[in-house]
């Protein structure tokens, strides 16, 4: 099959977002040790999310009522928001991602968002770099109730877009995009300009790796062109 699709990743694929996540990630370890977990099973090498995922199946497993469940996650994801609402005011565009986008675009192709980050901030950033318009389907950590690289993330998107996994690219700086696209068996297009190294992307599924998003509509091209 062509490529009809792109989904890209958001913060360090789209832009570069400048949150304290050291801080946040501490910050997040003591909320849920005030709720009653065992600080043993966290670790601050963890992003705030997996910390969360341990949390909710820590406490469904032992019998925690969903309400309670609910308030834990709902007090991360407040305290997540902060982080990000303050990091999204210094947020700035990563290079020759106007450029890309509105090549892709130019080649007919449907253009999706998946991010950890939240409905708000998600909104506000795309509207202040004016990248609104280009994606017909946006999913936030807000729209899903498992998160990447959990498949119901990725899952959502091609769906609100309509096509199937082995027809869409998706493009993101971290191990976990890698992993979801693997997973549902699109193509995974890592960009090392984040955490992850080109080891760990390749690692979590990548098939292939660029340095620029500029660089995308010639691999698109590529690849359609051996598919006809």
């Amino acid at each position: 099959m062509i490529i009809r699709a792109v989904v890209f990743d958001l913060d360090g694929t789209l832009v570069k977002y400048k949150i304290d996540y050291k801080t946040m990630r501490a910050e997040t370890k003591q909320i849920l040790v005030r709720e009653g977990l065992p600080a043993s099973i966290f670790s601050l090498d963890e992003g705030t999310f997996t910390m969360l995922e341990k949390a909710q199946v820590y406490l469904k497993n032992n019998g925690k009522p969903a309400a309670e469940i609910a308030k834990v996650r709902a007090t991360v994801f407040k305290l997540a928001e902060r982080y990000e609402l303050e990091a999204a005011r210094t947020t700035e565009l990563q290079p020759g991602v106007t450029e890309a986008l509105k090549v892709l675009k130019k080649m007919s192709l449907k253009l999706g968002l998946f991010t950890l980050n939240c409905t708000t901030v998600t909104q506000y950033i795309l509207k202040q770099l004016q990248l609104t318009d280009f994606f017909e389907a946006v999913i936030t950590r807000n729209c899903v109730e498992t998160l990447k690289p959990a498949p119901e993330h990725l899952g959502t998107v091609l769906k609100k877009l309509n096509v199937k996994p082995e027809e869409t690219l998706i493009v993101g700086d971290g191990a976990s995009d890698m992993q979801s696209a693997q997973d549902l068996g699109a193509i995974g297009v890592g960009v090392p300009m984040g955490v992850a190294t080109p080891a760990a992307l390749t690692g979590a599924g990548a098939t292939c790796l660029i340095t620029s998003l500029i660089d995308l509509p010639a691999l698109i091209g590529e690849y359609n062109k051996e598919k006809i």
